[in-house]
């Protein structure tokens, strides 16, 4: 196939290998990616100053890149926090309660609204809005707390996550790393998203359904949860009416900026710059009237707050995001010329190489994607890992011939469902905290349901690769 690999092809395969083997004993791979960077460094240039300088040149590459994504996520958590001290999520969620009058439509309602919400605000502040003011309400229908807690995983941390369709971050970092335009890895993912929510929120709301009439799992008259509740009081900083003014105002202008993104055909950086953008205005809006002569020193408080989280979440992805964008288009920038005249990069190399010793299927394609996203996911952050599946999953659709996007969305929903909140017990806290459940007993509730939707997912993206 006129393909030379060399021994940094190599080397990039043996530390993807060994940064898989790191998640599956679930350690953490940043001293891997390093170690990894500066192998390849040395290898191409020969020289330890330029391959030291390397390293820190890759993360400056990586954040560069991910900076986008790391602000918008930022300012949208700043956003909620100002909704929250001010108590205009309460209003903003109180109309929905109204319908909840069965335990089967609290499932349903707080599930699809934690949806809706986690794709403009991120999951965790998500479930901060939505869980203090609807926990007691479905408590009193006859929900558990677990099936609350179940509910607002599997729609937010699992359907809107590993979507993200709003915010895109998820996907910007799978294509990156697959060298696909975003709205490309959007478009393949939304039939494999819808079927892995519907597919796995039914089979959880039936194992539910059936163990609350065994008495398996029953309503805990749980005091310190209504306690809790009761003592969540918001500072009275707006009126009443302005409360409902705002709680009908933020939706609208994030409805507003849906409807620009179709009409001006917005995606990827632009539709980020958008929302980040909104979220701003809406923080400074609300900041300034509710704490009027305080506002300007609490806009910068709620911001500090807003990239504390925002950092805090990305810091474990720049060093496994640094490694991987030397696969493609990122080695030049990082390192140099030092690839052979022929190469197109280490991964397209890898895949063309493939392509020409093993006729992989798609069968084997789809497969292995989902196996290497849920392993990615391991680590409990689900976005760490994911931009090796998009490198795979490049490396997969050279050899396959087709399918790339697919793969790639394929690979991004295993991450995330398995490592973004639904299965690992320590990424599951956010939810069982708010309803006072073990992380341990949610995961294991959750494992069925998920291990179902995989399945299905996959035999489903065998036929549209």
């Amino acid at each position: 196939m006129g393909v030379e690999l060399t021994a940094l092809h190599w080397i990039y395969v043996l530390v993807i290998f060994v940064i898989i083997g790191f998640m599956i004993m679930r350690r953490d791979t940043t001293l891997v990616c390093i170690v990894g960077i500066f192998l390849i460094a040395i290898t191409a240039t020969g020289s330890i100053s330029t391959s030291v300088s390397s390293i820190f040149t890759s993360f400056i590459y990586a954040i560069t890149e991910l900076l986008p994504t790391i602000l918008v996520i930022s300012i949208i958590v700043a956003m909620s926090k100002t909704l929250t001290s001010t108590g205009i999520n309460d209003v903003m969620i109180s109309p929905f309660a109204k319908f909840i009058r069965t335990p089967a439509l609290a499932y349903w309602t707080i599930g699809i609204l934690m949806m809706v919400i986690s794709w403009f605000f991120w999951p965790s502040p998500a479930v901060a809005l939505l869980g203090a003011v609807l926990l007691p309400v479905a408590l009193r229908v006859g929900l558990p707390a677990l099936g609350v807690a179940m509910a607002m995983n599997l729609f937010g941390h699992g359907i809107a996550l590993s979507g993200d369709f709003i915010i895109q971050a998820a996907p910007k970092l799978t294509a990156d790393a697959a060298g696909l335009p975003v709205s490309e890895v959007i478009q393949a993912s939304i039939p494999l998203v819808a079927v892995m929510g519907v597919v796995t929120t039914i089979a959880a709301f039936f194992f539910l359904k059936r163990d609350m009439r065994s008495g398996k799992l029953t309503v805990e008259t749980d005091t310190k949860i209504q306690e809790q509740a009761s003592q969540d009081e918001k500072e009275n900083l707006l009126s009443t009416n302005q409360k409902r003014f705002f709680a009908l105002f933020v939706p609208l202008l994030f409805l507003l900026d849906v409807a620009a993104m179709f009409a001006l055909d917005l995606s990827g950086g632009d539709a980020t710059a958008l929302v980040g953008g909104t979220a701003i205005f809406i923080l400074l809006m609300i900041t300034l009237v509710s704490h009027k002569n305080k506002g300007l020193e609490k806009t910068t408080a709620f911001l500090v707050e807003g990239f504390q989280f925002g950092f805090k979440v990305f810091v474990p992805v720049i060093p496994i995001a640094a490694f991987f964008y030397l696969g493609d288009a990122g080695f030049y920038t990082i390192i140099g010329e030092f690839l052979p005249s022929s190469s197109e990069g280490i991964v397209n190399d890898l895949g063309i190489a493939l392509a020409s010793i093993v006729p992989l299927s798609k069968e084997i394609g789809a497969i292995t994607l989902v196996t290497v996203g849920a392993i990615t996911g391991l680590d409990g952050s689900g976005f760490s890992g994911i931009s090796l599946a998009g490198s795979i999953a490049n490396l997969f659709a050279h050899s396959i011939g087709a399918g790339a996007a697919t793969l790639t969305a394929l690979g991004q929903i295993a991450a995330i469902w398995v490592g973004g909140g639904t299965l690992v017990p320590w990424a599951l806290i956010p939810a069982a905290a708010i309803c006072n459940v073990d992380p341990f007993e949610l995961a294991r509730r959750n494992l069925l349901p998920v291990t179902i939707g995989l399945v299905v997912t996959t035999i489903v993206a065998m036929f549209l690769i």
